[in-house]
């Protein structure tokens, strides 16, 4: 009667692990399909608290179950073993029988293998990506010549503070984004797809783009003009210039055709500290706020249009391009 129970229990929790898996993929699919945005970082995290459900109730429930069935099995054999030796009868065949039906009871059933099985790989993955370093794919051509079309990079997640996943509250102060870093953060008018810009102004100071020439609390930033740049993505040139902000040396492109002002800015939280003109835009950053472009001056939706990224936007500090697929010569650091 208990063994029957016990059987019955774990065919439901066969069964409800067979729906969460089902559920699982087919949120995959459609997330794929493009039906809706889904969230990675909330999928990671459900998926790490499932799993971690199932691998605490392995090590105090199925395992040992599976340990205990094992032992009875030795020990009725055991039993018949000495039960046959006192009738005379010492050859029994039950040597190889013993072993392979107890491996067959001690071994971890499928619904368990997928669960508490991946829980140390996702736990770790978790950690990792939500404390320490998260990988991105780089989606637009607005960062070129920094980063291209391809490139896969890592994101410091620690330097500017420890957030709390999913929520992405600091809950320890490290750092704060500076001048000229690479920074990725939640888009602010959608923040469920993350950007990737420079940051140009941090809070308080005063950002002036105006007839394509930066500067910051009224004193220009330096800019070299070099070579034109070919990129083999759009198969066009554009100027290219070497410039500073702050300790960060780096390349930017502007298009010679493009116009000097900025056309279609949205209406933004904090869009009466700016001032749009034909000439371009200037704008003070409000306390708490980072003011961000693109390093393609000219092919990149940024602060001048949709305004600043708040604190709470932030996801880290990007550093380093793990690979390209189309190329290989790609791999490095930047700045």
């Amino acid at each position: 009667m208990t063994t029957d129970i016990q059987e019955s229990k774990h065919t439901g929790v066969m069964v409800v692990t067979g729906l969460l898996l089902g559920a699982f993929v087919a949120y995959m699919v459609a997330w794929y399909l493009g039906v809706f945005q889904g969230n990675f970082s909330l999928v990671l995290f459900v998926l790490t608290l499932v799993t971690g459900a199932y691998w605490a109730a392995e090590q105090v429930w199925f395992k040992p179950q599976r340990i205990r069935a094992a032992q009875r099995l030795q020990d009725s054999l055991g039993q018949r073993r000495d039960a046959l030796a006192n009738q005379g009868i010492h050859q029994v065949d039950t040597d190889w029988e013993r072993s392979d039906v107890t491996q067959t009871l001690l071994r971890q059933p499928w619904w368990l293998d997928w669960t508490a099985g991946l829980f140390p790989v996702l736990l770790a993955v978790f950690i990792l990506r939500s404390f320490l370093f998260e990988p991105f794919k780089i989606p637009s051509g607005s960062m070129v010549p920094t980063l291209r079309i391809g490139d896969l990079i890592l994101v410091n997640k620690f330097e500017y503070g420890i957030r709390l996943p999913v929520l992405n509250t600091k809950i320890i102060e490290l750092g704060s984004p500076k001048r000229g870093d690479v920074m990725v953060f939640r888009y602010p008018p959608q923040p469920s797809l993350d950007y990737i810009k420079r940051v140009v102004g941090l809070p308080g100071d005063r950002i002036a783009y105006v007839n394509k020439q930066l500067s910051v609390n009224g004193q220009l930033v330096a800019q070299t003009e070099l070579p034109d740049f070919f990129d083999s993505d759009t198969m066009r040139y554009s100027q290219q210039f070497e410039t500073k902000l702050g300790e960060k040396s780096f390349r930017f492109l502007n298009n010679a055709s493009s116009p000097a002002f900025v056309p279609g800015a949205s209406d933004f939280a904090g869009k009466e500290n700016c001032v749009y003109t034909m000439e371009g835009v200037t704008c003070t950053v409000p306390a708490g706020h980072y003011f961000m472009m693109g390093d393609n001056r000219d092919n990149s939706l940024d602060s001048r249009f949709w305004g600043f990224v708040p604190d709470e936007n932030i996801v880290g500090r990007a550093f380093f391009v793990w690979m390209n697929f189309s190329d290989i010569g790609r791999i490095g650091g930047f700045e």
